[in-house]
């Protein structure tokens, strides 16, 4: 299906558009792919090329105590049931259930005694935005495809946290408007990159035309409506279409079955994540496992850590093998830590005071731990770190300045991070 003329559609700038180009059905939220690309022309000119992030969200929140930050002299309640292993970094241990991180640990940064907030659900609204607010702030990958051009066809902002019907819990552009969501290779999205049934190359050419011939209407229209420059959102959007590169970009079955099987159960996201970044995405998401053991945190954590292992050091290893891993940043972490005392039989509940994330890539300094917690892990001793402060060094490494205003729906200017502050152990010297 391509549509020429369709409703008109008030978006979040106040700006009534009339839908100018539906192909395949491709839709994003309920916009069109062009819509989605309209926004992109105001980027600025002078962002760091080819820089990416995977952001990796561990749903639930893993039990730091029992993986990173483990408290093998404090009592049996506290300590739990795992042992700590060494690591290639002299000084630094482990949960055993690791034994893959640890053999790459000098790849690694580990960030010890964050402290989050507990928002009272499991979502991974304050780590993609760095504020407490639920659903009023945009999420990291909106806010770099607000300011980043991009080219190739490619998306800048790719979701693999896809739950039925749509986008998982509060990944969104806020007042950014609808142009910077995440595209999700789910369901409609990845089907229609191709060209819908009965549609050639050839045809979409002849109606691409068509579409010239009606861009004389925008000139009774305000420039700010998008019509005045839909021939180039059409371009980019047959662009993502068409082009071969984003088609193979999503399609993990291109890769070897040995490949597949050195990832494990998490190949899928972990895999693509990688083919999406090495392709030219700039920032993708994605969850891994379930995480909230409130009553089952040994026998979850038993399961899990290993499947996790297998596919995070397959990740980290592709990245170096591909010469990519100082232009890839990637951060492992849930949205808070557990609580240091175990109840419920075999739990640990939500505890936001001290969490811990993984660093990797990215051009920082690696083969450390920053930070530290008290002998039973529940706070961090002196002024711990947020998550705003691990996105700040993100947005730096992306080549957007962390102290950058946008403006919201009442056009006044909005800061993308409060808490500007670099995690300044991760700085290269």
């Amino acid at each position: 299906m391509l549509s020429l003329l369709g409703q008109g559609t008030t978006l979040c700038d106040g700006i009534t558009r009339r839908e100018m180009l539906r192909v395949g059905g491709l839709a994003f939220g309920g916009v069109t792919l062009a819509d989605v690309l309209r926004g992109r022309a105001s980027a600025g000119s002078g962002a760091a090329r080819g820089k990416s992030v995977i952001m990796i969200w561990l749903r639930g929140a893993m039990s730091h105590i029992d993986s990173l930050d483990m408290k093998p002299n404090a009592p049996a309640e506290i300590r739990g049931e795992f042992q700590p292993i060494s690591t290639n970094v002299p000084g630094v241990q482990i949960c055993e259930h690791l034994p893959k991180f640890s053999q790459m640990m000098d790849k690694l940064a580990i960030v010890r005694g964050i402290k989050s907030i507990d928002l009272g659900d499991h979502t991974p609204h304050f780590i993609l935005t760095g504020f407490g607010e639920r659903g009023k702030r945009p999420v990291i990958g909106s806010v770099v495809s607000h300011q980043r051009p991009h080219s190739g066809g490619l998306p800048p902002y790719v979701s693999l946290m896809y739950k039925p019907p749509g986008l998982y819990d509060n990944e969104g552009p806020t007042y950014l408007g609808p142009a910077h969501r995440p595209f999700v290779p789910k369901a409609k999205g990845l089907a229609n990159l191709s060209l819908a049934k009965g549609i050639s190359l050839d045809r979409l050419r002849d109606r691409r035309q068509i579409l010239r011939e009606f861009d004389t209407l925008s000139r009774d229209v305000d420039a700010t409506s998008g019509l005045s420059v839909i021939d180039s959102y059409t371009q980019r959007a047959l662009e993502m279409i068409t082009s071969p590169q984003v088609r193979e970009a999503f399609d993990v079955s291109r890769e070897l079955p040995e490949t597949h099987a050195r990832y494990g159960k998490y190949c899928e996201n972990f895999l693509m994540a990688r083919r999406l970044v090495e392709a030219g995405v700039s920032v993708v998401t994605l969850k891994v496992g379930d995480w909230d053991t409130h009553e089952k945190n040994f026998s979850e954590m038993r399961l899990q850590l290993p499947q996790l292992d297998q596919g995070f050091h397959a990740l980290v290893t592709d990245l170096h093998e591909r010469g990519l891993d100082k232009d890839v940043a990637v951060v492992l972490w849930g949205e808070f830590g557990r609580a240091p005392r175990i109840s419920r039989g075999d739990g640990r509940d939500h505890w936001p005071e001290a969490g811990a994330a993984v660093i990797a890539g990215g051009g920082f300094r690696m083969g450390q731990v920053i930070g530290e917690t008290d002998s039973h892990g529940g706070q961090s001793l002196g002024q711990p770190y947020t998550p705003s402060n691990v996105l700040a060094n993100l947005y730096q490494h992306l080549g957007i300045d962390p102290s950058i205003t946008i403006l919201d729906h009442n056009r006044r200017p909005m800061h993308i991070l409060d808490d500007r502050g670099l995690v300044q152990e991760l700085q290269s010297a």
